[in-house]
């Protein structure tokens, strides 16, 4: 069986679907016979930029709060790093939250 990990990632509202949709068309998101399964959950995403950033949302050196999903899929490991790289292709911020977590499968326990 193979090895899977859980991505968690953080997305503005406006490109929650987007991010989705990303995750699904490069294989994350697949149980069984289903695919482009997620869970999310609405949060508030708190930041300041620095001087040398350049946001997407916010200004540089002030707090921001944002309205944001977050969204977790499975993934099979090897196929991770891809899953990410067109994840992040969507992705409006500059430095992207994300999460990845190694898993167990239910017949190893």
């Amino acid at each position: 069986m193979k090895k899977l990990v859980k991505i968690v990632v953080y997305a503005p509202l406006t490109h929650a679907d987007a991010v989705r949709k990303a995750l699904g068309k490069t294989g994350a998101g697949k149980i069984g016979n289903y695919d482009y399964c997620s869970s999310s959950s609405k949060s508030i995403g708190r930041f300041r930029p620095n001087k040398k950033a350049h946001p997407f949302i916010g200004e540089a050196n002030k707090l921001k709060e944002v309205e944001e999903e977050r969204i977790e899929v499975v993934c099979e490991r090897e196929k991770a790093k891809e899953v990410i790289k067109a994840m992040k292709k969507v992705h409006p911020y500059e430095e992207v939250a994300l999460d990845i977590y190694p898993l167990i499968n239910e017949k190893d326990l």
